[in-house]
């Protein structure tokens, strides 16, 4: 995400300070190389030790790295080394120097040398927040180029309509993220549904499908990739994402993920579902063990809510909404009936006769077929690929 970007985190006096740990944590996981300055007010709420262990270089506080021999920082050189500067926490009192040019200490000065975007993420007590002339400070720093972070919702923008409270940081690293990269999908929010649901018979035993997940998360980690804010609904699973742009929401009924993702839909411009919901439960599941016994045993079924149709049923004009097939016999035929039966935008659609293919695989092959009668076929793919292709196929439909 931040491979080869240099990123400056200049940490003020605040009792947010103890965020900036974790800010600079995620920017090293995500490729970025980074280094801390500190004012002394800083220092009372975090030590420079821990942001100089989580860094992996020295914490900056003087103009001078060594008081018996005179040795200098160079401020204007650290100002120019910086692909981007990052105050967080931003205290009202150096927002106030930073917007009237005061320089009194090195930080300051660093950050009127810096060539560099710099983003400031505000933290202090709201009534502060709200007092006239954070309110000009504020107005002043972005008419000169600076980004506000809002708290509330973590946009590049005037930084005005935030409560005081610093910005989380993965909400930082997504604004950098999108500066940086210029994603296609950086303002949009797609629900994306993956894994196999679980329906309880008794407390022991349940139904299920062999679906892994893989191919779920890979689109999520795609989306995500090109800008995208995720909500991501599994069932049970061993996959996991560490993406700060991905909302994992673990489920393991039909009826649970229904849930979920109808309270996701609501505010996404679009989503994929590439869940294998369970078609059928069991019309009553038994709160203990079921005993084994000589005769055979019959359980009745009903079927569970096709959460796919539903949101088919609720789609706005401005969603897109994408559905998954798997077949075995007459593939492309059931997939277009799924297609407008579901009203979907396109469906995936991949065959259990296709070696390589479905559950269990690392590789896929697919057809997208879409609502305009066209159909694209692909090459059997690991499944991360076949992501980038939907992906595409999403990205050219709704741009």
């Amino acid at each position: 995400m931040f491979e080869n970007k240099k990123i400056l985190v200049a940490v003020t006096g605040s009792i947010a300070a103890y965020k900036s740990a974790l800010l600079v944590r995620l920017l090293v996981k995500y490729g970025a190389e980074v280094k801390v300055i500190m004012t002394a007010a800083a220092q009372d709420f975090i030590t420079p030790l821990t942001l100089s262990t989580l860094s992996k270089n020295p914490v900056l506080s003087d103009f001078t790295e060594d008081k018996d021999t005179g040795e200098w920082t160079n401020h204007v050189e650290l100002g120019l080394w910086a692909d981007a500067m990052v105050v967080a926490p931003a205290s009202a009192n150096t927002m106030a120097k930073m917007a009237n040019g005061v320089c009194d200490n090195f930080l300051l000065a660093v950050y009127l040398s810096a060539k560099c975007p710099v983003f400031v993420a505000p933290a202090m007590d709201l009534d502060m927040y709200r007092h006239p002339s954070t309110t000009q400070n504020l107005e002043t720093l972005a008419k000169a180029g600076n980004f506000i972070i809002d708290s509330d919702t973590g946009e590049l923008a005037s930084g005005l309509s935030g409560k005081g409270r610093m910005a989380e940081p993965d909400e930082i690293v997504n604004r950098l993220d999108s500066f940086f990269n210029d994603l296609p999908l950086s303002d949009k929010t797609f629900l994306v549904s993956a894994g196999p649901t679980y329906e309880s018979i008794d407390p022991v035993r349940f139904i299920g499908n062999h679906s892994s997940g893989k191919m779920g998360f890979a689109i999520a980690e795609e989306l995500a990739g090109r800008g995208a804010n995720v909500k991501l609904v599994h069932g049970p699973t061993q996959l996991s994402s560490s993406h700060p742009r991905i909302e994992a929401t673990a489920v393991t009924s039909a009826e649970e993920m229904y849930q979920a993702c109808h309270e996701a839909f609501k505010n996404a411009d679009g989503a994929v579902m590439a869940a294998a919901v369970a078609d059928y439960r069991p019309a009553k599941q038994s709160d203990k063990k079921i005993k084994k016994s000589e005769g055979a045993l019959n359980i009745e079924m009903e079927p569970t809510k096709d959460i796919l149709a539903s949101l088919g049923e609720i789609k706005k004009s401005n969603q897109f909404l994408v559905g998954f097939a798997l077949e075995t016999n007459d593939e492309e035929e059931n997939a277009r009936k799924k297609l407008h039966k579901k009203k979907l935008d396109f469906i995936v659609l991949n065959s259990l006769r296709d070696k390589g293919a479905g559950f269990g695989h690392d590789t896929n092959k697919v057809s997208i077929l879409s609502s305009d009668n066209k159909i694209v076929r692909f090459e059997l793919k690991s499944k991360t690929d076949v992501a980038t292709e939907i992906v595409n196929q999403i990205i050219e439909r709704t741009s």
